[in-house]
């Protein structure tokens, strides 16, 4: 099949493009959290008109209130498992381009709540995806789910977009499961509508202003800036890190490509390089390095429920049709995210931190 040109080599193209996003009407489901709070910053940045629907934020702090996210787009608290409040606020607000982010995202959450993380995740995704169905003016759907909707085999080669989906956790076969809704819907109703839907699949993603439990590196701010010790359950575990910015910059690039190529619509990984994949050990080591301090204690893998060992993407797809290309080493992402954390910490406003980051990384080639 003929998907339209190759990879886009050239960096003013690479980077989102302020006369795309200028006046164009955008959902964000999830804008509350970590990721939606940077791409809401993003794209008030490029200009767009930005309608954000999100549960209240739930940790403090966060940086939905830190960097005035608020204030920044029109701002719904609504949760998505309510269909009919969620269709209402879509319908008033007629975006031309979704981003759905809202879901439960945490691994060890799903094991405490597997019923709430389907209905979250699985339903969730169902009452977008369904409140755009016959909704004019609608162009494009980004899906954000993630790396781990493949079925882990351990096996030690990148997993590709066509590799088969599964799930051993309950919040994995929540989004595997939400691959299967999405593909449903594109085929059964939005591209006849005329509607690009797509799916991303993104790699661990690390940044200044994620305050959420058991992730690695807000679990190290917290416990070295409080003069504590990190422990560390799964030191050997692999993970495709990756800076907020490498994957939010993904998203905007295929909205704007499936916007002038519907074609191009289906499933998508993000991360880094296959050689990136680094361990949880040599992340939290660039971690004590580039924030001064930091006592770690490491487990023997054995502590907590399964998670997978080894774990990375291949982006070959994203690079050849869409011209996305991991732009930031795992060190530099590394150290961009704890010299966040430190220069917050020290009283620095966080929505202009996010935006030098965005500065920085737009001019990085």
């Amino acid at each position: 099949m003929d998907y339209g040109r190759g990879a886009v080599e050239n960096l003013e193209m690479r980077t989102p493009s302020k006369s795309f996003w200028r006046g164009k009407r955008v959902l964000i489901t999830g804008h509350s959290g970590f990721k939606g709070g940077w791409l809401t910053i993003w794209l008030q940045r490029l200009g767009a008109e930005v309608v954000g629907v999100s549960l209240s934020p739930e940790t403090s702090p966060n940086l939905f209130g830190l960097a005035g996210i608020a204030q920044l787009c029109s701002s719904h608290f609504c949760d998505i498992r309510d269909a009919m409040a969620l269709a209402e606020i879509i319908r008033q607000n007629r975006p031309e381009v979704v981003f759905h982010l809202a879901a439960q995202p945490l691994v060890r959450a799903g094991y405490r709540q597997p019923v709430e993380t389907f209905a979250s995740n699985v339903m969730g995704t169902t009452h977008v995806l369904d409140a755009l169905r016959g909704l004019e003016g609608v162009r494009v759907a980004v899906m954000i789910t993630t790396d781990k909707v493949y079925r882990n085999n351990e096996w030690p080669w990148p997993y590709r977009e066509e590799d088969a989906l599964g799930g051993h956790d309950p919040y994995s076969a929540s989004k595997a499961a939400c691959e299967i809704v999405i593909d449903c819907y594109r085929q059964s109703f939005l591209s006849g509508q005329g509607v690009a839907l797509a799916s991303a699949r993104a790699g661990n993603v690390i940044g200044g202003g994620d305050w959420s439990e058991d992730r690695l590196l807000p679990d190290a701010v917290r416990a070295w800036q409080s003069g504590q010790m990190l422990h560390v359950r799964r030191p050997q575990a692999v993970r495709p890190w990756q800076h907020v910015l490498e994957p939010l910059a993904a998203y905007l690039r295929l909205a704007e490509q499936l916007w002038q190529a519907p074609k191009l619509a289906g499933a998508y990984n993000f991360g880094p390089e296959t050689q990136e994949a680094a361990t949880v050990k040599q992340v939290v080591s660039l971690a004590s390095q580039a924030y001064g301090i930091g006592a770690v204690q490491f487990g023997d893998g054995s502590d907590g429920p399964h998670e997978a060992g080894w774990l990375a993407l291949e982006i070959a797809k994203a690079r050849t049709f869409l011209g996305v290309t991991p732009r930031w080493s795992l060190d530099q992402a590394v150290t961009k995210t704890m010299n966040w954390y430190r220069a917050q910490y020290d009283g620095a406003d966080a929505c202009e931190l996010c935006l030098a980051d965005i500065a920085a990384f737009e001019a990085t080639s």
